[in-house]
């Protein structure tokens, strides 16, 4: 009877604090929302757009500190905002690499407008992806659909979306890059790679 009661008591406090206490009549959640709303407002785009030599040297030294291909940074930066680092998409992403709120969090951002935050992020991100992978399509392919989608499909994600993502992408980067040409020259084609 003891453990009942003790366990009914966890049970009831697990309940409290999911919910949270209320504060002035307003709920744990709704503070939440509200604080989170705010932040959104923090995050805002500065007037000015970063200038194209900048995003450049942003992605030289991101690109050195995590060993990935300039080339590739910047293939991505191009599809993703086109190289502007106020943009947002209608699905709520920010700045140049397009950081999911979340993501961004996730990666120590404070602010996905600064440029040199996003880039770094960004490639943090790419890199771990690449990591991941081992191959710079399905990273790229993850970088758009997310990870779960990759491996749910042991390849390119059949989305439509995914694939002409991936092929602009890897268009972009042999452009840019030596290696990206040995990339896209040694046979990969979006939704061609299988993982084992």
């Amino acid at each position: 009877m003891e453990i009942d009661n003790e366990l009914a008591a966890v049970t009831r406090r697990m309940g409290e604090i999911s919910s949270g206490p209320a504060i002035n009549g307003t709920s744990f959640g709704e503070l939440v929302e509200v604080n989170y709303a705010r932040s959104g407002e923090l995050d805002s785009p500065p007037a000015a757009r970063t200038p194209r030599a900048e995003i450049e040297r942003l992605v030289k030294v991101s690109a050195a500190d995590y060993g990935v291909d300039p080339g590739l940074i910047e293939a991505i930066i191009e599809r993703e905002s086109a190289f502007d680092s106020n943009a947002i998409s209608s699905a709520g992403a920010r700045g140049l690499m397009q950081l999911m709120p979340q993501t961004a969090a996730g990666l120590g951002v404070t602010n996905s407008f600064d440029a040199a935050q996003n880039v770094a992020a960004g490639t943090r991100y790419l890199r771990s992806l690449l990591d991941r992978f081992g191959s710079v399509e399905l990273a790229v392919a993850a970088y758009n659909a997310g990870p779960g989608a990759v491996w749910r499909y042991r390849g390119v994600p059949p989305y439509e979306e995914t694939r002409s993502y991936v092929r602009n992408v890897l268009a972009s980067y042999a452009r840019r890059s030596q290696v990206g040409n040995l990339a896209t020259n040694a046979g990969s084609q979006a939704g061609g790679t299988i993982l084992q």
